[in-house]
This record gives C-alpha cells, sequence and structure tokens, in this order.
C-alpha cells in the first residue's frame, strides 16, 4: 500500500512511499494491545509504597488491658492496629510490578496499534526537514502546513535530532522520538502520527 509524501509546507510532493502490509495492514489483535500497554505503564511504577507494619511501629509492648471484660476488641500493645497510630494490617510492600511479554506479543501490538493509526487516516508522511536553530515558532509553522496542529502529535524520525527535538519540547501536545523508541503505547497516547519519509523503511521491518 502506498501513501503520499507531503513537504513541509504541507504540498503533496507527488512522491509516494510503500507502508508493509504485515505492519500496517493487518487485523489488529485487542487483547496483545491491552497487554503490551500494562506492561509498559507497570515498567513505570516505582513500586516503592510501604507503611509500617505492627512489629514496625516505635511504642511499648506491654499489654494495655486486660483480654476479657473491658467491653471493647481484644488488643495487646499500643502498636495494634486497633488503635490509631498503630501498625497497619497488610500495608504495601516494595515490590516489582514488572511482568514478561512475548517479543511476539510485542511486535503484533506495536503493528495492530499502527494497523489503528492507518485506518483511522492519522498517518502523514513529510520530507526530511531539519533546522538551523531550534525554534519553536518554525516547528509550529511545519505543523499547522500539514494541518495537524492542535492535535496530540507524535513526530517519528530515523535518528535523533537535537534541533527538532528542542522545537517540540516545550509543545504539551507534541512528543518527538526516534524510530527504535517508537512503542504501542505512545503509537495509541497519539491522535495523529506524522513520519519522517527516511523513517519508513525501519518502521516497515518492524
Amino acid at each position: 500500500m502506498e501513501i503520499n509524501v507531503y513537504s513541509i509546507k504541507g504540498e503533496d510532493t507527488g512522491k509516494k512511499v510503500d507502508l508493509n502490509e504485515g505492519v500496517f495492514g493487518i487485523e489488529p489483535n485487542d487483547h496483545v494491545i491491552y497487554l503490551d500497554v500494562k506492561q509498559y505503564m507497570a515498567n513505570k511504577r516505582q513500586g516503592t509504597a510501604k507503611s509500617k507494619e505492627r512489629s514496625e511501629v516505635s511504642g511499648s509492648t506491654r499489654k494495655l488491658g486486660r483480654q476479657k471484660g473491658g467491653g471493647g476488641a481484644r488488643r495487646g500493645d499500643i502498636n495494634s492496629p486497633v488503635l490509631i497510630g498503630g501498625g497497619r494490617v497488610f500495608g504495601p510492600k516494595p515490590r516489582d510490578y514488572s511482568f514478561k511479554l512475548n517479543k511476539k506479543e510485542k511486535i503484533l501490538a506495536r503493528r495492530s496499534a499502527l494497523s489503528y493509526k492507518l485506518r483511522e487516516e492519522a498517518i502523514t508522511v513529510v520530507e526530511d526537514f531539519t533546522f538551523e536553530i531550534p525554534k519553536t515558532k518554525e516547528f509550529l509553522a511545519v505543523m499547522k502546513n500539514l494541518k495537524v496542529d492542535g492535535k496530540k502529535l507524535l513526530l517519528v524520525l530515523p535518528e535523533t535530532n537535537q534541533y527538532i527535538y528542542l522545537s517540540a519540547r516545550n509543545l504539551p501536545k507534541t512528543s518527538v522520538i526516534t524510530v527504535s523508541e517508537l512503542n504501542t503505547y505512545k503509537v495509541l497516547d497519539a491522535a495523529h502520527l506524522v513520519l519522517m519519509e527516511s523513517s519508513i523503511n525501519a518502521i516497515n521491518n518492524f
């Protein structure tokens, strides 16, 4: 399948690039998309939440009252969970939230996300460009010419370009990444993908 290539002025260059049907034209698998996004979010969790249990709270271990006949709940020392200031029962402990996901499942999830974007006509291919200096105003002008301004954008570069990255850094709805950083979550999180022409070959090999 082919898609038009646009210039930074928003004009059709007359060129077309081939998109691999095995990447952009598959029947999306929603379940593996769910698993891949779940893993991505789980890997971002610090897992450092911790509360003190009964044995970790500072306080005397003397039994406060008799076991029976007091008219209230049974409790031992002042660290009892039934008292204010006591330890917490079954509180959070530091843990690792990450889990294993097969490589083939991750590949299928990424291809499914890209196929969804192409179905939604939410992919634009632009000729390779750069800036002489970081300039947010120029970056905004390019996005406006491509008629994607105001949308949540993901610009995919073939390799790191510091000037483009710095030009878009202050824009809250715009992310700039390289092909190697492209993943299912970032594809789905964006309303529109802008792909540089020279990044297509690498994406076709996903």
